[in-house]
């Protein structure tokens, strides 16, 4: 039976957990993290360590021959009930749309992965088209920040480890959404862990990773949200004085999310915890507080205002209309703005 197309990576990876195997998938996309991950649990999956010696078979698209791949492909499996075949690089692969020909009658024993990065080809081809039909598409997009928080939940939880929702906030606004950059991080949390403590804290990441569980982007949101001036201008005062760790750019963009999710907010009928959870499609009723007490605190028109107030500074901040104000002066304004 032919599988759905453009598969979910949950799904996938649940797939192959289970042992369900289609014949042909095509991982694309710009998140090469994704891809890369999928092909490594088919290699640790599908073959035991003595059936990987005769029945895995890695080409990279630069250098491989369409041809042979798909005389690999043909092939039965030796003393084993699959064989794996992994196009790496496909996007460099010469002639890779005559893989049509064998997309149209693959082997039932054979399960063939084509990792195509940085992009994805033509739907309109026909062996797109093929593999489509005969197998799963899988197009790995780069995740927007504010999914990210999300994402690391996720990671630490197939682990068994938790991690607070300040932690995963202070994490993103560290790394942002570049997913090669992050899980290295994730992995060094991870290591960092003693034996007893499966749990992820601020203190574990300051300590760790070198973000600081007081001065971060999170806890500046906070002190605005509530309008705590002191602890806020304490927090704009260390990044004037560290600019190279906290560029005005991220904290610009930090703050924009919240206050454009904010508007959104004075227009619901019902204005509680879970409305707002609907309404910004966001998981924690943590985060949903942080919007109601922003509804207390601020009024649309002033919101309205404040975002006006976000885009001209991000545009001084990078030059224009701008001598010779630092970053640092261009934030202390703009929050002084934002909280009077």
């Amino acid at each position: 039976m032919a599988a759905p197309a453009k598969r979910t990576y949950e799904a996938i990876r649940k797939d192959i957990q289970q042992r369900r195997f289609e014949p042909i998938y095509l991982l694309m996309g710009n998140e090469s993290y994704f891809i890369d991950s999928l092909t490594d649990l088919f290699v640790e999956s599908v073959l035991s360590d003595a059936e990987k010696d005769f029945n895995l078979h890695t080409y990279y698209g630069v250098d491989a021959d369409v041809n042979t791949i798909i005389t690999t492909a043909r092939r039965f499996p030796m003393m084993a009930n699959h064989q794996l075949v992994v196009v790496k690089e496909a996007q460099q692969l010469a002639k890779i749309e005559l893989l049509d020909t064998y997309a149209k009658k693959p082997m039932a024993s054979t399960i063939l992965v084509i990792c195509y990065k940085h992009g994805t080809p033509d739907g309109r081809k026909a062996w797109v088209k093929s593999i489509e039909k005969a197998g799963v598409l899988f197009e790995s997009k780069k995740l927007y920040e504010n999914q990210i928080p999300s994402f690391i939940t996720g990671w630490f939880k197939e682990k068994a480890i938790g991690i607070d929702q300040k932690s995963a906030q202070m994490l993103t606004d560290y790394v942002g959404n570049d997913i090669s950059k992050l899980v290295p991080q994730l992995q060094k949390l991870e290591i960092s862990l003693d034996d007893g403590n499966r749990r992820v804290t601020s203190e574990l990441i300051e300590k760790n990773v070198g973000v600081s569980k007081d001065f971060n982007n999170f806890e500046l949101q906070k002190a605005i949200i509530h309008k705590d001036v002191v602890t806020a201008n304490r927090i704009v005062n260390h990044f004037g004085m560290n600019p190279k760790d906290h560029p005005m750019v991220v904290t610009v963009i930090v703050l924009f999310n919240y206050f454009s999710n904010l508007l959104e907010c004075f227009w619901l009928p019902r204005k509680d915890e879970q409305s707002i959870m609907n309404a910004l499609n966001i998981r924690s009723s943590y985060f949903a507080r942080d919007y109601l007490a922003g509804i207390r605190n601020y009024n649309a028109r002033k919101v309205m205002e404040i975002i006006s107030d976000l885009r001209t500074f991000d545009v001084r901040s990078k030059g224009v209309d701008n001598v010779s104000a630092t970053q640092g002066e261009l934030l202390k304004e703009l929050v002084y703005r934002i909280m009077h």
